[in-house]
């Protein structure tokens, strides 16, 4: 590796600097000679723009393009982000180089007991087409509303009572030290999480051989098959900020099983389906996945929901 400082680059907010802090520790683990990494914080047109949902003013890529661009144009040398917040088609010439060992990739549900327990007609405060259409499958009755912002943030907006409840990722939670502020963690029978959600992922320049071999000490075998599953699935599906998809991706003794979700933003037509596969062609796994979903969901589907 170069005896030059790695640079990297992350978004500002409490969680992210957390997983930031993380794969430097990582990475002095595993390089202990190593200068110890810069940590540079790039605020995104994700984090400024917080009044709308990101399906109207771009998607979740808001919270990656300008890391990716300081990250081509020779500002940082790694990026660090939540996997479930990645494009599923990344800039040219940036790669995932590394994934950390998975936190747990379950929802949490905060101001409510359970989803049954939400009082009738209750305001449930999400920006996500994904957790918006597993609830309106079960609760139609309940009325999603915008609520977006950090961890903290959207904590305080329940406590001041801007709705009745909302949804975190417990991960996120579990690495603020804040899982106790869960009132319940939704199995994902209830809730299927998000692509990648409870991975950190690194992602650098493809032609950057000191940062390959840096990410590559440090990358998690089972989190990086899985997130190569879940990822090839989204990949076939093509779907885009509108579409409401999730996906899991569990690995144990060799074999892979991997669960994908789509429905209707309303909830309607929800569609789940699940395959095994070998952790030796996670991509092949995902890709069948994706297309028998989304031949199962018909292509009007993706033609309604298109930008």
């Amino acid at each position: 590796m170069s005896d030059a400082k790695l640079r990297i680059g992350t978004r500002g907010s409490p969680l992210a600097l957390y997983q930031a802090n993380a794969v430097r520790d990582h990475l002095a683990v595993a390089d202990p000679s190593a200068q110890v990494p810069e940590i540079v914080v790039i605020r995104t047109t994700g984090d400024r723009v917080t009044a709308r949902p990101l399906s109207e003013i771009g998607g979740k890529g808001l919270f990656t393009k300008e890391i990716d661009r300081a990250q081509l144009d020779g500002e940082i040398d790694i990026a660090v982000h939540s996997a479930k917040d990645m494009e599923t088609v990344l800039a040219d010439g940036v790669t995932i180089g590394a994934a950390l060992p998975r936190e747990d990739p379950r929802d949490a549900l905060i101001g409510a007991a359970s989803i049954a327990a939400i009082p009738a007609g209750g305001r449930v405060g999400t920006a996500s087409v994904r957790r918006k259409a597993q609830l309106l499958a079960v609760r139609p009755d309940l009325e999603p509303v915008l609520i977006r912002g950090n961890v903290e943030t959207r904590l305080q907006k329940i406590a001041d009572g801007a709705a009745d409840a909302t949804f975190l990722a417990y991960a996120g939670l579990r690495r603020l030290g804040r899982a106790s502020a869960a009132d319940h963690v939704l199995d994902v029978d209830e809730m299927l999480p998000a692509a990648g959600q409870g991975i950190i992922a690194i992602t650098c320049r493809a032609d950057d051989a000191s940062a390959v071999t840096a990410l590559q000490a440090i990358s998690d075998a089972s989190a990086t098959t899985c997130l190569r599953a879940e990822r090839a699935m989204l990949d076939a599906l093509d779907g885009t900020c509108h579409t409401p998809i999730a996906g899991l991706a569990t690995l144990k003794n060799g074999q892979l099983h991997l669960s994908g979700l789509a429905a209707w933003p309303d909830g309607h037509g929800l569609v789940r389906l699940s395959r095994r596969g070998t952790a030796d062609a996670p991509e092949a796994l995902g890709a069948a996945l994706g297309t028998e979903l989304r031949a199962r969901m018909g292509s009007g589907f993706f033609a309604a929901l298109a930008d």
